[in-house]
């Protein structure tokens, strides 16, 4: 699947922290079984690779590693399964070997210079991010006019509120979000919460 298949997939993509392994396969049953294929496990913990690795034996699950930020980040990525890699910025030293394996790369970007730099190296698809922080979709639209082949990814303060909204605009394809695993949740109101969110774009 290229990049841009992925991020059509679902309308909501969730951002996973995962502390316990053992957690993780149940996870990705609920959200699946919700609707939402494209998971996105964040290497921020120990459990990230193991968690990866459970995800990939659910049916339809399509699993990438999140907050990859250097080739070691993105081989021990690969080496756990990993269908695709996501970014929370976007680096030469950290795209080229990922561009040159041919793995679907959401980059993350801030400003013009990012996007001008990944559009250097070959890239049209990108996480916008932190997307609140960074002005929210205002500022997204300023960015997206002058590059209008680009696509987009917002993540980072995005509610099931806000979601609508952003998904609204042409450009972004998919948004991503946490809201869909909170704290505590069971699993039975994980699949509620990623039911609803994959029906956003609907």
């Amino acid at each position: 699947m290229s990049i841009e298949q992925i991020m059509r997939t679902s309308a909501v993509i969730p951002v996973l922290v995962i502390d316990d392994a053992a957690t993780a396969r149940p996870l990705a049953e609920a959200l699946v079984a919700g609707g939402l294929k494209v998971l996105e496990v964040t290497l921020r913990t120990p459990a990230a690779l193991d968690a990866i690795r459970e995800m990939k034996k659910v049916p339809g699950a399509i699993v990438g590693a999140g907050t990859v930020v250097n080739p070691e980040q993105f081989a021990a990525a690969m080496d756990a399964g990993a269908e695709f890699i996501v970014s929370p910025g976007l680096t030469e030293r950290l795209a080229q070997p990922i561009i040159a394996s041919g793995v679907p790369f959401l980059p993350g970007i801030a400003n013009a210079a990012d996007i001008m730099l990944g559009l250097d190296l070959g890239l049209a698809h990108f996480k916008f991010f932190p997307a609140e922080a960074n002005g929210g979709l205002k500022a997204l639209k300023a960015l997206a006019a002058p590059f209008y082949q680009c696509r987009f990814c917002p993540t980072g303060g995005i509610t099931e509120a806000s979601a609508p909204e952003w998904l609204g605009f042409v450009p972004v394809l998919c948004v991503g979000g946490s809201w869909v695993t909170p704290k505590g949740a069971s699993m039975a109101e994980v699949e509620a919460l990623a039911r609803a969110a994959s029906e956003l774009r609907a």
